[in-house]
């Protein structure tokens, strides 16, 4: 039985170890935020947060994440104002929307270890999430506006 915290909240899985921690939120828990994109940790969709670090939930195997906090787009604040959703909605930043929560939870993750990023440490910070769309220039200045508001 792998026991872990999702958003706060204890539970319990007892089923195949290898299981990738994406359809556990998803198709168990029924936490459809956290989008499937590749399959293959190459495009950031499914960004999660294990104790606070970003991480992919496409590729994490159920085994690995047991006794650890892991919290999702849904869990990020009670009421859906983080500072990085409020940012998002100041510039606009979706168009399809279908990478969001992913970006979303990256950017999270990268000001919580860099609290005021340049420019190129937010291009490093984010490679690994693709807008098909090509906000990039949006994702930038929505982060830079969150980071000042943690200032």
């Amino acid at each position: 039985m792998i026991q872990l915290k999702v958003n706060g909240v204890d539970r319990s899985f007892d089923g195949a170890p290898e299981m990738p921690l994406l359809w556990y939120l998803r198709d168990v828990l029924g936490l459809t935020g956290t989008k499937f994109g590749c399959g293959v940790s190459l495009c950031g969709a499914c960004t999660v947060h294990r104790n606070g670090e970003a991480l992919r939930a496409c590729i994490t195997p159920m085994s690995s994440v047991a006794g650890t906090d892991i919290t999702t787009i849904e869990g990020i604040t009670a009421n859906g104002f983080h500072p990085v959703q409020r940012a998002w909605i100041e510039h606009n930043v979706p168009q399809c929307g279908y990478c969001q929560s992913g970006q979303i939870m990256q950017a999270i993750a990268l000001l919580r270890t860099t609290p005021k990023p340049t420019d190129e440490q937010i291009d490093e910070g984010m490679a690994g999430n693709i807008c098909r769309c090509g906000t990039y220039q949006r994702i930038r200045a929505a982060i830079k506006t969150a980071a000042e508001e943690h200032a």
